[in-house]
């Protein structure tokens, strides 16, 4: 599973979480979710919803670390994983308004 690096079965929990946070967290760009409100709306509910049937049991942790990856891999730019898993430092003085919102990303971040 390819997604900008993947997500391991065992770190399952921590990305959900973490996605969970993001997603619902006014200041951040998971709220916008490149393309609108709608978009974003469609976006927390597939979240939650893999959450769910994971947690439930309906789905095992390797189907839900593959579904989770290709959830990101549909809403999360390449900037945003990178800040997500703490590869990629957010400038000190952010100058952009991406910028500034990877800021705020970064406090979500699974890495």
């Amino acid at each position: 599973m390819a997604v900008y690096g993947g997500i391991q079965a065992h770190e399952l929990e921590r990305w959900l979480n973490a996605l969970t946070n993001a997603a619902y967290d006014r200041r951040c760009p998971l709220v916008k979710v490149h393309g609108g409100n709608a978009r974003a709306r469609t976006a927390r509910q597939d979240l939650l919803h893999l959450a769910n049937d994971y947690r439930c049991g309906d789905s095992s942790r390797e189907e839900s670390a593959a579904d989770l990856g290709r959830w990101c891999q549909t809403y999360l730019s390449e900037a945003e994983w990178y800040v997500l898993v703490g590869t990629r430092q957010v400038p000190s003085q952010p100058q952009s308004e991406e910028e500034r919102s990877l800021t705020v990303l970064k406090q979500h971040r699974v890495g």
